[in-house]
This record gives C-alpha cells, structure tokens and sequence, in this order.
C-alpha cells in the first residue's frame, strides 16, 4: 500500500516538474490547448476556407511576435520589418528556383540573409535612438523594396517569382502544420533568450537607456543581437509565406504590411510575444467576415491602437493576467 503511495507521489511530482519546466518555456496549459486546437483543426475541419484563414491568423500572429521581440523589449519600433519578410521571401524563391538545395535548405537561407540585413541595420542605428532608430530601419526596408523592383534580372520586378510549394503532395492542413511548428519553435527560442541575461539587458536598454548604460550593459552589442534574431525569424516566415502563397512580388514589403503588424503587436500587449498572436487570431477572421471593412483595415488599426496605447497600454496580454489573477484569487478563497 505504501509502495503504491511512493508510486503516486512519484508520479506527481514528476508530472508537476513537467508542468514547470514547461512553464519555463512560456508554454502554460492555456497555450498548449490552444497549439492542440490549431492541431486538430486540419483533421476536424474540411473546409479550406477556414483553414487558410488559421494560417493567414497564425502567419501575422507570428511576424507581430517577432516585431515585439524588438518593438516590446528595446523599445526600438522597426518600420521595415515588411522589407526584412519580403527579403525572406524572396531569399527562400531564389534559392528554390536556381539551385536543387530543396524548399527545406531556402527556409534556412531566408534566415540568414535576413539575419544579416538585421545585424546590418543595427550596426547602422547603434548612434541613433528613439524615432530616428525607426527611420532607419524604414529607410533600409523601403531600399530593399526599390532593390527588389529594379532588379528585373534577379527578382523580375513587379511580375513576381513563381516559387514552387514546399514538397509536391502537400495539403492545406499540411502548411498548417508546418507553420504551426515554426511558430512554436521560434516562440521557445525567443523566450529562451528572454529569459537569459540578454533578455535582462534588453528589458534595461528599453526601459531606461543612459541608466543600462550607467550600470554596465553594452546597448551596441545587445542592439545587434536583438535586430540580428528579430528579423532572422522575420525573415524564416516569409520563407514560408514565399512557398505557401506561390509567388512572391515587391508588395510583400511596402509600409501597409508593417503598420499591420505592427498593430496587432501592440494591441496585443507590447512586451508579450503572444500577444500579437491573439490579436490576429481575433481581427483577422473579423475583417475577412467583413468584407466591406477590409479596404479599411489600416485606418480601423491606427484607430485601435491609438485606443489601445492611450487607455489600455498592457493590451490584450495585460486583460489576460488580470484575468489569471482574479481566477486564482477565486480559487484560493473557494479553497479556504
């Protein structure tokens, strides 16, 4: 009897170590039944409506994740992140197109090319702060949009490349899948090193800059890594956008596109990685269900997030924790 005890107790405390090391990762139960959710959709859910509109939430949702991984933490708001996705694109097409590396190996180099543009543009905004950080980043988003125009030969211009899908049987439900693991992939990463003393100096240079400089944190070297990770994931998604939609043309990285994901960041909760998810996975759906509003969508999100940052800063992942909170204040006096 007592052996079957030790077993349970075990077995417990196994389970709840489990739950903390999760815990650790940002994956909690309400994330986890979420990532379930999306998981099961392809094999409940037939129609490709739906489906696609999950990717077109879970795609934005990413791209918003990773501009508040510089947006949220540095407080450095990158308005040429739509050029570092349009450079994944286009890096994922070429290499797809022009060599027999596979789909597989262009991902990897959309990561590295935008990786690189990222570093680049944080070694040239080292000098600078505040809205002149955000100008330079525009300028070298917009000079990769000119690039990719005028470059007939390598991109052909406004015509677009015609990018091949990732295998040749792959399925609607598949691509689902597919960007689901990368999100959560990326999600844990960023996490990681958020949670890591990088992640620390990232907090302090975006909270106060002189004062993390005072104190020791080197704000060149952390500027670099941040942009450097920022928009190598940016980048990975627009890989994937490149082979999901087919084709790839020099809008992908005008300003409307930033501007959107720039909202859905900070409707979600500036500083909340997840945040931005949740804001598409809810307005997404709600403009395509209304037609009408779609040509509207940038003026109804300027509108939101002006609401948003003057009444309601936190957003969407601030309402979530009051919410936690007020739950287990529920359960601790239910238990008493």
């Amino acid at each position: 009897m007592q052996s079957a005890e030790t077993t349970t107790g075990s077995r417990a405390s196994g389970l709840a170590r489990l739950v903390e090391q999760l815990d650790q990762l940002g994956l909690s139960l309400p994330i986890l039944a979420c990532v379930a959710l999306l998981a099961l959709a392809p094999i409940f859910v037939s129609d490709e409506y739906i489906l696609r509109l999950l990717i077109a939430s879970l795609y934005f949702g990413s791209l918003a994740m990773c501009f508040d991984f510089t947006g949220g933490y540095i407080n450095a708001v990158n308005f040429g992140f739509a050029g570092f996705v349009g450079l994944g694109s286009y890096a994922a097409a070429l290499v797809a197109i022009h060599t027999g590396l596979g789909a597989w190996a262009g991902l990897l180099a959309a990561a590295l090319a935008t990786g690189l543009v990222g570093f680049f543009t944080g070694f040239l905004t080292l000098p600078l702060r505040g809205i002149y950080v955000s100008l330079m980043s525009w300028f070298v988003g917009m000079t990769l949009m000119a690039l990719a125009t005028a470059m007939v030969q390598v991109t052909r211009g406004a015509r677009g490349l015609i990018v091949p899908p990732l295998y040749s049987s792959i399925t609607t439900g598949g691509y689902l899948y597919i960007l689901l693991g990368m999100s959560l992939v990326v999600y844990v990463l960023l996490r990681l090193v958020i949670r890591s003393r990088a992640g620390l100096a990232f907090r302090a240079i975006g909270q106060n800059f002189d004062a993390a400089q005072a104190s020791g944190v080197n704000p060149t070297r952390y500027k670099l890594i941040n942009f450097t990770i920022s928009s190598a994931a940016g980048g990975l998604f627009g890989g994937f956008y490149a082979h999901y939609v087919g084709i790839v043309t020099p809008d992908i990285m005008s300003t409307g596109y930033t501007l959107e994901v720039m909202a859905l960041s900070f409707i979600g909760g500036s500083g909340s990685l997840l945040g931005g998810v949740f804001a598409a996975f809810l307005l997404i759906p709600l403009f395509d269900s209304l037609k009408r509003l779609m040509e509207y969508r940038l003026i109804i999100y300027g509108m939101l997030l002006i609401l948003v940052m003057i009444f309601y800063p936190a957003g969407l992942s601030g309402l979530y924790q009051v919410l936690i909170q007020k739950i287990n204040r529920w359960k601790g006096k239910k238990i008493k």
